[in-house]
């Protein structure tokens, strides 16, 4: 059944009604082969989640909808602004999310609840959490492994040990391999001299590595002289 807001509107008209103020055209165009697409504003999206978050959301939480690729993303919104009580219930929630996700952009619009604060406090739990989905069989459980490890754990001094995490992954999607080219770049920027020497001899697939590069190119975070040296490792596919 179809959670109600407080005004009366369920989930689904309300977003329905976002639809006038969406763009359905060109979110369909990012997101090839995925099918009920609404087209909704991402801000949008987010101001809904705050507000289900504000009212009675572990009754949403136990049924979010899944029809639209807009109502996954509105689950893990509002996962994001609830207020943490118990670790293990939360990521238990987060791994439910995990198994709705069926577009990289349902996957990277996701954050957990209490920010830095929530990760510095429960690192190793955090890590090991995420460690786990790089070896699933789901391409967008690995693809949420890959950019939340990216987007929490990479630092200057942990690049090295999160790209040998990478390496291990060998899930062939193309949201896979796309996740890891992006966090291979964010590890390269954020260590180029740690990083550089793991490009010209990571087991990751040469496209990959390519596409990394390309990323790491197109990046305003470094220098010419880093963004040559990372170019002239490029791989013959």
């Amino acid at each position: 059944m179809d959670y109600r807001l407080p005004d009366g509107d369920t989930v689904t008209q309300r977003l329905l009604a976002l639809q006038k103020s969406g763009n359905k055209p060109f979110t369909k165009s990012l997101h090839p082969g995925i099918e009920n697409i609404l087209g909704l504003r991402v801000p949008d999206v987010r101001a809904l989640a705050k507000e289900i978050a504000g009212s009675n959301y572990l009754d949403y939480l136990a049924r979010p909808g899944e029809f639209y690729m807009e109502e996954r993303m509105l689950h893990g919104m509002v996962l994001r602004q609830i207020k943490i009580t118990d670790t293990e219930e939360y990521l238990r929630m987060v791994n439910r999310f995990v198994g709705c996700i069926n577009s990289w952009s349902v996957c990277d619009t996701f954050k957990f609840a209490g920010g830095k604060n929530f990760i510095t406090r429960n690192s190793g739990r955090i890590k090991e959490f995420l460690t786990a989905y790089l070896s699933d069989n789901r391409e967008y459980a690995v693809r949420f492994g890959i950019v939340m490890l990216m987007s929490y754990f990479i630092t200057p001094q942990s690049a090295p040990s999160i790209m040998s995490l990478l390496e291990t992954v060998t899930h062939p999607g193309y949201y896979v391999h796309m996740a890891l080219a992006w966090a291979v770049a964010e590890a390269y920027i954020k260590a180029p001299d740690a990083i550089l020497p793991r490009l010209a001899t990571s087991p990751l697939p040469a496209q990959t590595i390519n596409k990394a590069i390309s990323k790491i190119n197109d990046s305003y975070r470094l220098s010419p002289a880093r963004k040559a040296a990372a170019k002239a490792l490029r791989r013959k596919s």
